[in-house]
């Protein structure tokens, strides 16, 4: 197979985080000139010393050249690829494609990074003439680390482009590619958004327990995942989950429809300012002193401010994590599914409903059950949904289980037994995702 050369690439909105990150991709694995449009040459000539240093190689810097609006229609017509990351919003996306359709010559590749806006609507955006070469390319934040890539077609694509830059991403730029269709949020971020959103409701509704902090410490990484999911919302920037739950709740309607409000403890946050981790304060907020003492602050829902986060101890939790390190998962689970304590029992429902949404939701948006295992792992660096089917079935029926512990709008809308029957031989390991931590 011939692997598309790519010898020059256009990113629009280089100078926010991801259109950062992506750059340095293209300018280090790809070997790319990475033209770094953004509205202001000073703030691309910063965003080019910063994607050196994202990657540790300052040998790519000469790869990188800063550039502003005024420039685009040159650069775009020089490029073989051009990748737009700029804000997700979708009158800002259809203004710039719109622009790049202008420039595009003949051949060459337009993608968007866009976590879940509609690629078909964007693709309209084009003349007729270079419409089949737009294509959703979705990496996840920080790609160094992150490898999933979510491709999706429109209706207009070349099937045969799409094929080629499905290799060039895999084999140039070494991402996991999952195949997505067509639908909000594609198929990550509806996964890791449900699990996450539906932590934020839980935590007003436990706010009495503690909320942020209590749930976090019901989820943490002995549950098999590297960040907990609202530490995780924190990290992503709440305006940015804010506008994927939206999106999502706008546009779909499963029967976990209502699992994607937002709460408005969070509204208020992003309408303070406090938008997480990326403006020094959200639903955590780290105060440094003057000696050099960190302290972790949590958002109180109850009163509205800021209090010291709790080192929650929960008996279940401290079991798991004295079987997890020593290896024991299988009675590591055994604890979680025997303990009749109310934090084990939010953690198990927490992790069967995760099991059953991601498939059910691969079944519709992937063209692969697979595709769920690549998104979860690589993605969001969590445990996998088969890989957490083999974890529990080693010690359970998991069918029954599910039967037992789920509600009765899960169970009249899902079919268990069918979910349960599509198990498949993860790639992935379960034991690499459960920390004693």
């Amino acid at each position: 197979l011939l692997i598309m050369t790519v010898n020059t690439v256009t990113v629009v909105g280089a100078n926010g985080t991801m259109g950062t990150n992506v750059s340095a991709i293209f300018a280090s694995f790809g070997n790319a000139k990475v033209f770094m449009v953004s509205r202001d040459l000073e703030k691309s000539k910063r965003a080019a010393q910063k994607a050196g240093k994202t990657v540790k190689a300052d040998s790519i810097i000469h790869n990188l050249v800063p550039a502003d609006y005024s420039m685009l229609a040159d650069c775009v017509q020089q490029s073989d690829l051009v990748f737009e990351s700029a804000a997700e919003n979708l009158a800002i996306k259809i203004d710039l494609h719109t622009r790049i359709g202008q420039s595009l010559r003949k051949g060459a590749i337009a993608c968007t990074g866009s976590s879940g806006l509609s690629i078909t609507r964007l693709a309209e955006c084009y003349p007729e003439s270079v419409r089949s070469q737009f294509f959703g390319v979705h990496m996840f934040n920080p790609p160094y680390q992150l490898t999933l890539c979510e491709l999706t077609a429109s209706p207009y694509s070349d099937m045969a482009v799409y094929a080629d830059l499905k290799d060039y991403l895999t084999n140039t730029l070494y991402r996991t590619v999952a195949e997505s269709k067509d639908l909000p949020a594609f198929l990550g971020n509806r996964i890791g958004f449900y699990f996450m959103n539906e932590a934020l409701q839980y935590a007003e509704k436990y706010a009495d327990n503690g909320g942020v902090d209590y749930i976090d410490a019901l989820i943490g990484p002995f549950t098999g995942r590297t960040m907990p999911p609202i530490t995780t919302a924190d990290f992503v920037g709440l305006d940015v989950h804010k506008a994927i739950v939206d999106n999502i709740y706008e546009n779909t309607n499963d029967y976990v429809h209502d699992k994607f409000i937002l709460p408005a403890y969070v509204q208020k946050l992003i309408d303070e300012g406090k938008l997480g981790r990326k403006a020094g304060e959200g639903l955590y907020k780290l105060i440094k002193n003057d000696s050099g003492d960190k302290r972790m602050m949590v958002w109180d829902i109850k009163t509205g401010q800021y209090r010291d986060e709790i080192k929650y101890t929960f008996p279940f939790a401290l079991r798991m994590k004295e079987f997890l390190k020593v290896g024991d998962y299988d009675n590591a689970i055994r604890e979680l599914i025997g303990n009749k304590s109310q934090e084990a029992d939010i953690c198990l429902r927490f992790l069967l409903r995760y099991i059953v949404y991601a498939l059910y939701t691969a079944e519709h948006v992937g063209y692969d059950l697979r595709v769920a295992d690549d998104v979860m792992a690589t993605g969001f660096t969590w445990c996998p949904p088969f890989a957490m089917m083999e974890a529990f079935s080693r010690v359970c029926d998991l069918g029954a289980l599910m039967k037992e512990r789920l509600k009765p709008e899960i169970l009249s809308n899902v079919d268990i037994d069918h979910i349960i029957s599509e198990q498949i031989k993860s790639k992935y390991d379960y034991r690499t995702f459960f920390k004693a931590k």
